[in-house]
């Protein structure tokens, strides 16, 4: 008899129970109360900009009419972004840009840190110089540059002149040739401090005890470098790699304050031309058939970083 009670309760236990996720909410739900307050938050100022934009990018907004008479579409406003020359042209404005400056900053920010990771004297005062235009603010770094770069009163075109190397000061950012890696390197002079900071915090968790014992196997430098600090950096430069690239391909206010996507549309990448859509031709349809195309591919995007991460902390587990 109880062998079969047992048999039964373990049945019962097996079989699922339709209530039991109500019953374990009912049972916390004092800790649901306490976390209310932020979901009602998240889901006013994340979630229904989220549903409203996905639901403005099936309607018509003509510029004269007003939201409330907006004219259903539905898939009229991608078909035609993505039938339209000026898409595939702030497409490849956006990978050159996006690709160009995570590339280029990580290397960059990479060797800094492998260089300022040895003891010498100054090595505080050369680290402080070197985080001083991540923490400069955006705005102000453009117009600065926005200045250095100017083709009358810019200090590049003056030193360029009064050396001979031209007659005329060079035109940076009203050319159209130049204007985009003229802005990528703005963007690479701001961002690469930040990837030198990650991968500074990086090199403290390689363990010494592993480069000395390399050391006296007769490994040189570089394969010290490749065979044991390597790959105790493969993570967080996978991580360091991914943050730069989303914060790249949303990246607003150096390209918008320095030409405003100007000229013709050379430097023009997805969020500036989202937002010249929306507040300067007042587009609102197409801008959000944009924006939730932009959103799509952040959130890849922001896939591969929490897989990193849950990487990161599964090896740390394991340990």
């Amino acid at each position: 008899m109880t062998i079969l009670t047992g048999k039964a309760e373990a049945r019962r236990r097996l079989q699922p129970d339709g209530f039991g996720g109500l019953r374990k909410i009912w049972q916390h739900r004092a800790d649901y109360a306490y976390v209310l307050p932020a979901i009602a938050v998240m889901l006013i100022v994340i979630a229904y900009p989220i549903y409203y934009t996905i639901e403005l990018s099936f309607f018509n907004t003509p510029p004269g009419l007003q939201l409330r008479d907006k004219i259903f579409v539905g898939f009229d406003n991608y078909i035609a972004i993505l039938t339209s020359p000026v898409f595939w042209k702030v497409t490849s404005n956006t990978l050159i840009w996006t690709l160009g400056s995570t590339f280029v900053s990580f290397v960059l920010g990479f060797a800094c840190a492998l260089a300022l990771h040895r003891d010498f004297l100054g090595r505080g005062i050369l680290r402080a110089v070197l985080i001083i235009p991540w923490v400069i603010s955006a705005v102000a770094a453009s117009y600065i540059w926005k200045w250095i770069y100017h083709s009358d009163f810019g200090i590049i075109g003056a030193v360029v002149v009064s050396l001979g190397w031209a007659e005329r000061p060079p035109n940076f950012i009203d050319n159209v040739s130049t204007v985009l890696p003229s802005l990528i390197v703005v963007n690479i002079w701001r961002e690469f401090p930040f990837a030198m900071i990650m991968m500074t915090a990086g090199l403290q968790t390689v363990p010494d005890q592993l480069l000395r014992a390399a050391k006296v196997d007769g490994a040189n430098a570089w394969q010290r470098f490749w065979h044991v600090t390597f790959p105790h950096l493969r993570n967080v430069s996978t991580v360091t790699i991914l943050l730069l690239a989303v914060a790249n391909f949303n990246s607003f206010i150096i390209p918008w304050i320095m030409t405003g996507g100007g000229p013709s549309n050379a430097s023009h990448i997805w969020i500036t031309h989202i937002y010249e859509l929306a507040f300067g031709r007042q587009r609102w349809g197409v801008a959000a058939a944009y924006s939730v195309l932009l959103f799509l591919i952040l959130m890849s995007l922001g896939y591969f970083y929490v897989r990193a991460l849950s990487g990161n902390e599964q090896k740390d587990g394991s340990k």
